[in-house]
């Protein structure tokens, strides 16, 4: 089946905080939603859910948890037991949980920055202190882990590491080795792993996305790893994710801080879930190629038309780190110069901590066409200026 990714849907209207956010005239490539509708698949499934009619309280059946068995296998070569995976909804609150389940008041959990913003709020939701390590960016953009620096982030009271993985914003595919090499560091140092790993389908051409607990039974020990359909599949206002826990232990605990405060995913979530991990993936295989195409295009683009402006092509994720700081556009803001300038809404990288200043991170999730109309946008902003 070919998948027609060039269509426009008409979204302004439709209760989208994607479109609806800026004025009309605003051309949003900002929040991480896709503007392609969803896989047939799970729209089927869905309207079925519907017309069956009852809402009440639901059950998973034996089935969920098998299709995700058998998609880490399949994916990444990764073994676990149904039993090991508990359903959330939603990689925020998992991460939050996490936080709040292995560490207290006053212990640290380190973050590698700059660091998608919700991560970057966690220690202050559980009264944690934030320890950072900056991530090293090279002349051609790409970024690397300092491992001397990241040890030395470690405090006496260091609980937790809160690894992104695809990381956003940068868009790295942390290779076996790098996960390897901060895998016994925090094995030496004692640190809980919690891996956000939400963009673990969305990974280009001549990379390979690794779960870090995948790597060794002592870092799956250690580990919650959390997934989603959410940003796979175009899914996140149905708030469905996993957490993947093999330690019994540690499944224990985690299950124990939900009390009842982030508890059952809805039916929908549900169905959804199960639909897009059970008949989604010739879906994403098309569109895996089409957002390689994007990106290629965003780099190519920025690299012979947006004077001053550089971005480097994501290995995964479909969100470009766009660098505007050789633009010396007002206040070192790109955000707002957009905005106003292009009526473009980007990110703004100050969000993302402090070495997101000047930077913007864009989302080439879209039809071709309106990729191109915000690019050209840009471009003719940068001209009048």
């Amino acid at each position: 089946m070919t998948y027609d990714f060039d269509r426009v849907v008409e979204r302004r209207g439709t209760d989208s905080n994607k479109w609806g956010k800026f004025p009309a005239d605003v051309l949003p490539l900002w929040v991480a939603d896709m503007d392609f509708p969803s896989p047939e698949p799970v729209v089927r499934a869905l309207r079925e859910r519907v017309e069956h009619g009852f809402f009440g309280y639901g059950a998973e059946q034996p089935e969920f948890f098998e299709v995700i068995v058998d998609r880490l296998h399949k994916r990444f070569g990764w073994r676990v037991s149904p039993e090991a995976i508990v359903h959330l909804p939603g990689v925020i609150p998992g991460f939050n949980l996490a936080c709040r389940a292995f560490a207290s008041a006053g212990d640290g959990l380190l973050l590698a920055t700059p660091m998608y913003p919700p991560i970057l709020r966690a220690p202050d939701n559980c009264g944690l202190s934030r320890e950072e390590v900056e991530l090293i960016r090279d002349a051609d953009g790409r970024y690397a882990i300092d491992f001397d620096a990241f040890r030395a982030a470690i405090r006496e009271r260091t609980r937790l590491f809160l690894l992104c993985s695809p990381h956003n914003p940068v868009g790295r595919v942390w290779t076996r080795q790098e996960l390897a090499q901060l895998g016994q560091i925090c094995l030496e140092r004692g640190l809980v792993i919690v891996a956000d790993e939400i963009h673990c389908d969305l990974v280009y051409s001549d990379h390979q996305h690794v779960p870090m607990a995948s790597l060794s039974p002592e870092l799956e020990r250690r580990t919650i790893t959390l997934m989603a359909p959410s940003k796979t599949f175009n899914l996140p206002g149905l708030k469905s994710s996993i957490a993947i826990i093999p330690d019994g232990a540690m499944r224990a605990r985690f299950v124990a801080g939900q009390l009842d405060l982030v508890k059952a995913v809805n039916v929908l979530g549900y169905t959804a879930t199960l639909a897009a991990y059970r008949d989604g993936q010739p879906w994403l295989d098309e569109l895996l190629r089409y957002l390689e195409a994007n990106r290629d295009f965003v780099a190519d683009y920025v690299k012979a038309h947006l004077p001053g402006i550089s971005a480097t092509r994501p290995e995964g994720t479909y969100l470009a780190w766009v660098d505007c700081r050789e633009a010396r556009l007002p206040n070192d803001d790109p955000h707002t110069f957009f905005l106003e300038r292009a009526r473009v809404a980007l990110n703004d990288g100050a969000a993302f901590g402090k070495p997101g200043r000047g930077f913007a991170r864009l989302n080439f999730g879209c039809p071709r066409s309106l990729l191109t109309e915000g690019l050209d946008r840009m471009r003719r902003s940068l001209a009048a200026a």
